[in-house]
């Protein structure tokens, strides 16, 4: 899940500010201009029932095996006359689901909404993990991505974006973490899902996928105290259910982000990440979304690196053993300017056209670079990983552990594909 640029130097004396909201609109010098909806909205303390739970709908306290919890479908804020970019709109949503706090260890912001924990005032200021905390991060990353390899195996066509969120919310409770997105500044879902133009921060509602969608399901997962954070595409109806266009986008979104992450070792400048994505894009006739960005991760759930997607010149600080962080682009096939829903949450691109997007939590080791949300035995394998011309098969890192582990992967997953 990621957070809107906030950078320059300009503008490093708000980002005390800034931390409070996941993401802030910038100009294109940019300069801070004051945060989107995320925290404008007039904040309300959640109910909390009887047994300690968080959420909405039942008062038992257990997580229903229904996505329908409450009598009661909530109508997303919209106005009458609010012009939509294509031809996603809203949908009706069910209410915030069940956390059992007996179970499961909560974020700070799980019960008001607010995170309490911001990043150093400087961006070049980066958290250096240690042994025990990357420990704990492999295992919320693990835990990451077996919930969204189960969020992907249900897309198919009829199904609702409801009922993905209900199979990532029970997912992640049974691996005993929370769903970091659920009221994360008072996101009403425990997981995004972006269709066809919306770029990011999509709620799931109970719109039904059509075939031939393109839908990115973002998944970050709180367990023992630190977070792991993901990203992936989804085609409905699978791989001959996409248009050629389409096809080239989500290709062209994959080896972008495939040829950032090769470029992560200690010593290299986080800033430089943007120009690989963006050359990449641009020869392939596609845009790279400036308005959001990437973010180091850990206990606090969005900090230090701001990583942009696009050329910059911006003081992000030098890679280095220890840091964890998010590369997470946002490619268009037009445009890449976006529009903001009345639900102060939902992104789309500003021309309609559809948006694609990849993301790993990623480890800096002394000799190279982990995905700590990389795929695993039961992992599903892509066409866009099985064509690629950057990178043949899933991709695990360039450490030598990595590699390994990736070659013996790939043997038995391409060979079964």
């Amino acid at each position: 899940m990621m957070m809107a640029s906030y950078y320059s130097k300009a503008a490093a004396v708000l980002l005390l500010a800034a931390s409070a909201t996941a993401f802030v609109p910038t100009t294109s010098r940019g300069v801070s201009l004051e945060p989107l909806c995320m925290n404008k909205k007039k904040k309300q303390r959640p109910k909390v029932n009887s047994n300690k739970g968080f959420g909405g709908g039942s008062s038992s306290g257990t997580i229903t095996s229904s996505a329908l919890e409450s009598d009661m479908l909530i109508r997303p804020k919209t106005t009458s006359n609010f012009q939509y970019a294509g031809s996603i709109r809203p949908g009706l949503q069910t209410p915030k689901r069940i956390v059992p706090s007996e179970k499961i260890k909560f974020p700070d912001y799980a019960l008001d909404g607010q995170p309490k924990n911001r990043p150093a005032l400087f961006p070049w200021v980066i958290e250096t993990k240690k042994p025990e905390e990357i420990e704990k991060m492999r295992a919320s990353g693990r835990c990451a991505r077996e919930v969204l390899d189960l969020a992907g195996r249900a897309v198919r066509p009829g199904i609702t974006t409801d009922e993905i969120d209900r199979i990532v919310h029970e997912a992640s409770i049974e691996r005993g973490a929370y769903p970091s997105p659920l009221n994360y500044h008072n996101f009403p879902k425990s997981c995004c899902t972006s269709v066809n133009e919306v770029i990011c921060h999509g709620i799931p509602d109970d719109r039904q996928l059509q075939e031939g969608d393109i839908v990115n399901i973002d998944i970050t997962c709180y367990l023992d105290g630190y977070h792991g954070d993901c990203s992936e595409m989804f085609v409905v109806g699978g791989e001959d259910a996409v248009d050629p266009v389409g096809k080239r986008l989500l290709q062209t979104t994959y080896d972008c982000w495939i040829k950032a992450l090769n470029f992560v070792k200690p010593g290299n400048d986080y800033k430089d990440i943007g120009a690989i994505i963006e050359d990449h894009v641009t020869r392939e006739g596609f845009t790279t979304v400036k308005s959001f960005c990437g973010h180091g991760i850990g206990s606090v759930f969005h900090t230090n690196p701001n990583i942009l997607h696009y050329k910059n010149s911006e003081p992000a600080g030098k890679m280095a053993a220890g840091h964890t962080f998010t590369i997470e682009p946002m490619i268009c096939e037009n445009g890449n300017n976006y529009l903001m829903w009345p639900d102060d949450w939902t992104a789309t691109t500003k021309d309609g056209g559809r948006s694609a997007q990849f993301e790993h939590t990623l480890l800096i080791t002394p000799d190279g670079v982990e995905a700590l949300t990389g795929k695993i035995e039961t992992s599903p394998v892509q066409f866009w990983e099985r064509d690629s011309n950057v990178h043949k098969g899933l991709w695990l890192g360039t450490t030598p552990s990595a590699k390994e582990r990736e070659g013996a992967l790939n043997s038995n997953l391409l060979n079964s594909n």
